[in-house]
């Protein structure tokens, strides 16, 4: 059995492959009454579409999205909401090579050995590609956690780390990075350039954090807040980690310098510290919700890598085609959607249970 669903009250099908017809997603569990357009959905696309710098994939996606059903007079109707959006750039021929001969640290063998069949276009479903379906899902999201302002940033390319003195929330839409750190970002257009030139590709970490979310969503113990981002996360493809606040950072604390001290404020706890990312015991604190997803360098490089075919014969495979140098770059509006995915299926499942 595969699993193309997530979440539980507000729930999301993706389906379609890299080069196929057409992907998208289907919603289902919205609330009615909530007012959505396609307008509403393309902003967001438009932040991940590939082809917009030398810094990305130079396949031509206008990533145009069309609302098929569930939503009426430009209000959700409670039905379920069908998004599409057609691929209109495919080069399949690229990938003959795919066909006969695995790509290592792809998907490619995997596949094989599960179904024992797999479209090699692109890698089919384990393609970046898929991401475009959750975005547009994740804008669907947004409307049901209006109150909840959700920001993304490229935190890291190669190892090398922004400045968090340097931080400027006005850098991360001025740049192709998503980068909050001007000096970082002209570092990075260096870095991009030489490894592209190079045929090979990098990895990246990406940071997010959600403002206003309410003390309360979540639940434990198997439907923790912090289990759900995490696996949410997790299933995008090329991502390799996760960290929730602190993450690993804070086995190296003690029980003080771990703590978030509190404090009487005018509405609720003020918090001295957020060490715990803004959840406690699977639980939203009502201070911002943090996160950082490692991303794996792109597997699809020129840089010839040994491997085998599907006969099992040593081979060396050197992917040609049209390929993200850093796949993590474009990785912040799909960390973005999956934050507003799981944060609008909370907000359902704590209303569910509690009321309000």
């Amino acid at each position: 059995m595969s699993f193309n669903t997530f979440g539980r009250v507000f729930r999301f099908t993706t389906w379609g492959e890299s080069h196929g017809p057409a992907l998208g997603a289907v919603v289902d569990g919205c609330p009615p009454g909530l007012a959505l357009t396609e307008a509403d959905i393309q902003p967001w696309l438009d932040k991940r579409r590939p082809g917009t710098s030398r810094f990305t994939t130079q396949r031509r996606e206008p990533d145009s999205v069309r609302i098929l059903s569930g939503v009426f007079e430009g209000r959700t109707t409670g039905t379920p909401i069908s998004l599409m959006i057609e691929n209109v750039d495919q080069r399949s021929k690229d990938y003959s090579e795919v066909a006969k001969t695995y790509r290592p640290g792809h998907a490619d063998y995997a596949y094989d050995a599960k179904y024992g069949f797999r479209d090699y276009r692109g890698g089919g479903r384990s393609s970046a590609r898929e991401t475009a379906a959750r975005v547009a899902a994740g804008a669907v999201a947004r409307a049901v956690i209006p109150e909840v302002k959700i920001r993304g940033w490229v935190e890291a390319i190669g190892g090398d780390r922004i400045d968090y003195d340097r931080f400027d929330p006005q850098q991360i839409d001025r740049n192709p990075f998503f980068c909050p750190d001007a000096e970082a970002a002209a570092r990075w257009e260096a870095l991009i350039d030489a490894t592209r030139k190079a045929g090979s590709s990098i990895g990246a970490v990406v940071a997010c954090e959600a403002i206003g979310v309410p003390a309360g969503w979540g639940a434990p113990l198997y439907a923790k807040l912090d289990s759900e981002l995490a696996a949410a996360c997790m299933s995008i493809n090329a991502v390799k980690g996760v960290e929730i606040g602190d993450g690993f950072a804070a086995a190296a604390l003690t029980g003080e310098g771990n703590a978030d001290p509190m404090r009487p404020g005018a509405d609720g706890p003020q918090f001295l510290a957020n060490h715990a990312g803004g959840i406690a015991g699977g639980i939203s604190t009502g201070q911002p919700v943090r996160l950082r997803v490692a991303f794996k360098p792109t597997s699809s490089i020129l840089t010839p890598v040994a491997t085998i075919d599907r006969d099992g014969a040593a081979a060396e495979i050197a992917t040609k085609g049209r390929h993200d140098p850093c796949v993590g770059i474009r990785g912040v509006p799909v960390v973005e959607a999956m934050m507003a995915l799981v944060l609008a299926d909370q907000k359902l499942l704590h209303r569910a249970q509690c009321g309000g």
